[in-house]
């Protein structure tokens, strides 16, 4: 009932905020978003510069797929592995922060898309990690299979359930609509005395090729976006990061490391993601609500 009551007052929130925020929004489609994540060939491959984000969290991933590091005392969570062909990049980017690949003992994934967990695998070879997914991530992964390999699957939790390593809990939050295994997780972290929550959103993004009205395949996808979105506002991110570093402005915030405030505290950039994102979805809700309108004329 109480997170019920939150999602409530989030879309309470939400319809007063959104007149604001839509005259300040530029008119991004679907398709521009997507653009702006993926970026190049070229970015999908490249390294970019590891670099300690807040607390027990860093950088590993290239310069359009974000992969995360958390250390513990017992060991390191990897956040998204991406393609398999990156695995050597995420190694490397570890290694020049001054840890060591093999202390991975944990691996999980923000949605069951390839250039998120495709390296899976090849991972848990090179350390012998766990790899720990969400029961709607199955379904995708058990398809996921590069050069035949089988896609490791060692634990299996679901929407709510937490992730425990040593002094590190992440919460499993089921933010589908991009995918039906879409998750965001949460950790709690501390910085200058003081606790901050971050999330590393799966995705909120709709695919070019998607479809939204009308789904035949996925009848409730526009109502699994509508309660995504709701149920990311309701959390109260203080350091938003992503599946596509994109998604948080890694780029512009990676120049101002060390200043104070810490720029990757974040939380009116992280309702402006949700924001533009929210609107993108209605503006190719109602497209082709009108192409189909137009066609049965």
């Amino acid at each position: 009932m109480k997170f019920q009551n939150r999602i409530l007052l989030s879309l309470l929130t939400a319809a007063i905020i959104t007149p604001v925020l839509a005259q300040q929004l530029p008119r991004l489609m679907p398709d521009d978003l997507f653009r702006r994540n993926i970026g190049t060939p070229e970015q999908l491959d490249k390294q970019f510069p590891p670099h300690h984000i807040i607390d027990n969290i860093y950088y590993i991933g290239t310069e359009s797929l974000g992969s995360f590091l958390i250390t513990t005392s017992a060991g390191h969570i990897l956040v998204n592995t991406d393609y398999e062909r990156t695995v050597p990049t995420l190694k490397k980017s570890v290694e020049q922060l001054g840890f060591k690949f093999e202390d991975i003992k944990i691996i999980i994934g923000s949605h069951e898309h390839a250039d998120h967990m495709e390296g899976d695998a090849l991972a848990k070879q090179m350390t012998g990690a766990k790899v720990v997914v969400v029961a709607e991530q199955v379904k995708g992964l058990t398809a996921m299979k590069p050069g035949d390999k089988p896609h490791p699957i060692d634990e299996i939790v679901h929407d709510g359930d937490k992730v425990t390593l040593g002094d590190e809990t992440l919460i499993a939050h089921l933010t589908p609509g991009h995918t039906d295994g879409c998750i965001s997780w949460e950790l709690t972290v501390r910085e200058g005395g003081k606790d901050y929550k971050v999330v590393i959103i799966g995705s909120l993004g709709v695919n070019p090729n998607y479809q939204l009205y009308n789904n035949p395949a996925n009848p409730k996808i526009v109502e699994q976006y509508r309660s995504s979105y709701a149920k990311l506002r309701a959390l109260a991110v203080d350091v938003p990061l992503g599946s596509h570093p994109a998604m948080y402005r890694m780029q512009d915030k990676y120049p101002r490391i060390g200043q104070s405030p810490n720029p990757f505290i974040d939380h009116e950039g992280y309702l402006y993601e949700i924001a533009i994102n929210e609107q993108a979805m209605n503006l190719r809700l109602e497209e082709q609500r009108l192409a189909a309108a137009n066609q049965a004329k």
